[in-house]
Parts: C-alpha cells; sequence; structure tokens
C-alpha cells in the first residue's frame, strides 16, 4: 500500500507538457481568426485566404511553429490578442488544416 501511495505521488509530481494549441477551443479561434486574419489572407493570396494554410511549400511543420506563427502575426498586425486567444486560433488552423498530434 505505501508503494502505491508513493507511485501516486510521483506520478502526479510528473510535469507531462501539453502545447497552447491542446488548451485552445477551436470553436473560438475559428470566430477570431475569420474576424482578424481572413482580411489579410485574402489581400495576399486571394480567394477565401486558405491557400494560406493549403499551399505546399507552407512553412509551419509542427505545432511549435504553428503556434509561434500565430504569435508572430499577432504582434505584427497589432491585433492585440491573449496569449490564450492565440491559443484558440492555433487549436483552430491545427484542426481545420494542419491536423499536428
Amino acid at each position: 500500500m505505501k508503494s502505491l501511495w508513493l507511485f501516486t505521488l510521483l506520478l502526479g509530481a510528473i510535469n507531462i507538457p501539453t502545447h497552447a494549441a491542446d488548451k485552445g477551443d477551436p470553436k473560438l479561434g475559428k470566430t477570431l481568426h475569420d474576424k482578424s486574419c481572413t482580411g489579410c489572407h485574402v489581400s495576399m493570396l486571394g480567394g477565401d485566404g486558405s491557400k494560406m494554410y493549403l499551399r505546399p511549400e507552407h512553412k509551419v511543420k509542427n505545432l511549435n511553429q504553428l503556434t509561434s506563427r500565430v504569435a508572430a502575426c499577432n504582434a505584427n498586425t497589432g491585433t492585440g490578442w491573449f496569449p490564450e486567444e492565440e491559443a484558440h486560433v492555433a487549436a483552430y488552423l491545427n484542426q481545420q488544416y494542419y491536423k499536428f498530434k
């Protein structure tokens, strides 16, 4: 019994890292994305702007790069999102386009 308690204590102390996008809400992210990102992407690429995510030469290759890209766009465009809002947008983009695990 004592070893089970110790095992449980140690297991609880292990910090399994989670990614910010894992904490985001894709539904909220879609709303933020549609309001703040689509217009810029349409002006850059035409159409509905989704080519930004679908082009074969896209630079985003993993979830870390995706969240970094969202943060960079937030900073560069002055959107003013908080980190949790960036996580929502990253979660939406991952669910809709990238499908990173």
